[in-house]
């Protein structure tokens, strides 16, 4: 796990970790390594035994975003890995401070193009992935908006409350609170469909086709491990996600369960590799 505990990536694999344990037959030890943006709990997983007791949950930024976003990563995503299959994903949500006259991603637009530079939007950091999400808005939508970099998800959060910032693309349930209580509001889901949790939110792929800028986690292992192996695994998670108890869970907490086959999962990393490398340089974001 290459994040402390508690966040969304934790919570989707302890979602799913005592499941799987009761499967197994095995007990399942969720080991916390976070730090230097994922790469530290990769590289230990990258270089774990394949032999099936090391399993690692990746999300996009960890296999998707870091190869262009580092000059020497110590692991190859693709290369290192063997994929199992996709579990969950979050959808991030463009959402605006109540001042700003935006409902719509049409009236979002508008503006952006009648005040070029004028909007500006917060995000966790530079290279994460809401930062990418709202390069992604800006070259799809042909806008210009002002990026500004926080230290984490708290702290712009707490400006965009504050109106110092005008937007931003944040975790779905971390926002959820917030567009509850009216605080700030929503405008669209950055996933290709709408959320169940929000269903009356628009995707921002119903205006720009296309668009997608969810987290997604999944499950992979060190390369090497067997087939069969791996096939076991899938087997496993797969009738973990599909328990009511599971998604009821999930669900609550603003992500939506997944399943893939192994190389519909190889084939997805790969392709978010490729969009994301287009992101970044269309961005001019320089690797670190």
């Amino acid at each position: 796990m290459p994040f402390a505990p508690g966040g969304g990536t934790d919570i989707v694999a302890r979602a799913i970790a005592p499941r799987l344990a009761e499967a197994l037959g095995q007990q399942i030890v969720i080991d916390n390594r976070p730090g230097a943006g994922t790469i530290i709990g990769a590289e230990l997983a990258a270089r774990s035994a394949p032999d099936g007791y090391t399993l690692f949950m990746g999300i996009t930024g960890t296999m998707a975003i870091n190869p262009s976003m580092y000059r020497k990563l110590p692991y190859d995503p693709v290369k290192d890995f063997s994929p199992v299959m996709l579990t969950a994903h979050g959808p991030n949500i463009l959402v605006v401070h109540p001042s700003l006259p935006v409902k719509t991603v049409k009236d979002l637009i508008a503006i952006a193009k009648a005040r070029p530079g004028a909007l500006a939007y917060g995000s966790s950091g530079i290279g994460q992935a809401p930062h990418l999400a709202g390069e992604l808005f800006k070259s799809m939508a042909g806008v210009d908006m002002i990026h500004v970099p926080y230290k984490g998800a708290a702290p712009v959060t707490v400006d965009l409350l504050a109106g110092q910032v005008q937007l931003m693309f944040a975790g779905l349930g971390a926002a959820m609170p917030y567009i509850k209580v009216n605080r700030i509001r929503p405008v669209a889901v950055a996933s290709v469909q709408r959320s169940p949790a929000l269903p009356d939110v628009p995707a921002i792929a119903e205006t720009l086709k296309g668009f997608e800028a969810a987290t997604w986690f999944a499950v992979f292992t060190p390369a090497g491990v067997p087939r069969d192996i791996i096939n076991r695994l899938h087997a496993e998670i797969t009738k973990v996600l599909a328990r009511p108890d599971v998604v009821k869970q999930l669900t609550e907490l603003g992500y939506e369960p997944l399943t893939s086959s192994p190389e519909q999962l190889g084939q997805y990393v790969r392709s978010e590799i490729d969009k994301w490398a287009r992101v970044i340089k269309a961005a001019a974001i320089q690797p670190e």
